[in-house]
């Protein structure tokens, strides 16, 4: 039975869309110009930059006498108020499953706020296990995340496990380094950007979820990560461009 693991904030979950929703409510209740969405989203970062950071420079711009724990619980409940697993997810998952997929979330972050997300949007009946990194004590892209994941899945790490696992996600340094690091096939979910790292690429890119794992459950044969590689060196000896292999059919990046 083959193993996939998927990321958890835009991934699984629309994350940044729950943030613009978060903070157009927060504006609305404190009477601020909403014009202030933006400034709010570009802080934010993706949810890359630390909440005492992003709350922080809120209470200095607006002047708010809370604390930063009064801002944070505050944060906290708005934005899991918002979270939910589209139709489409979770299709894609019942997908999965159907075709004899264990399924786990590999995510990095605080402990409680993930397990509060992967509860609220009734993750936790549609995978067979989950890791988060601060209870993990290591953070992706180490390869022991990953392995950890796999453990709670039920999945034996043994023999070539690896060939038989693939990972999903957004975010390239920690998704899919993480994959690459780890010996696993990857799909970045590209999100209409395009790829930007040197050093190593997915082995497909799909735009969402359900794509990916549409191309994986018909992608039995794609290639390995030892291959790809073996091809992307090849290709460096004739080109330095930065462009994204396209993979049956689908466009790169």
């Amino acid at each position: 039975m083959p193993l996939l693991l998927l990321d958890l904030d835009n991934t699984l979950l629309p994350r940044d869309a729950a943030f613009r929703a978060w903070a157009r409510d927060f504006l609305a209740e404190h009477r601020l110009p909403s014009a202030d969405l933006d400034w709010l989203v570009t802080l934010d970062g993706g949810g890359y930059v630390p909440r005492s950071t992003v709350l922080g420079a809120a209470k200095r711009r607006y002047g708010f006498d809370h604390t930063l724990d009064f801002l944070l619980a505050h944060y906290r409940r708005g934005i899991n108020s918002h979270i939910h697993c589209p139709d489409s997810h979770v299709a894609a998952l019942r997908a999965a499953r159907d075709a004899g997929w264990t399924i786990g979330i590999v995510s990095n972050g605080g402990t409680r706020p993930q397990l509060e997300k992967i509860r609220r949007a009734g993750l936790a009946a549609l995978v067979d296990g989950w890791v988060i990194s601060e209870e993990a004590r290591c953070v992706k892209p180490d390869p022991l995340i990953f392995e950890i994941g796999a453990r709670r899945c039920g999945f034996p790490i043994t023999g070539d496990w690896t060939a038989h696992t693939w990972m999903v996600g957004d975010h390239a340094p920690a998704d899919i380094a993480g994959a690459t690091a780890t010996g696993l096939r990857s799909v970045w979910l590209h999100h209409g950007r395009p790829w930007a790292e040197l050093g190593y690429r997915p082995t497909l890119s799909a735009p969402g979820l359900p794509e990916a794992v549409g191309m994986i459950l018909s992608s039995r044969n794609a290639p390995s990560t030892a291959t790809v590689a073996a091809a992307l060196a090849a290709r460096g000896r004739r080109t330095t461009g930065p462009a994204l292999p396209a993979a049956r059919g689908v466009a790169a990046g």
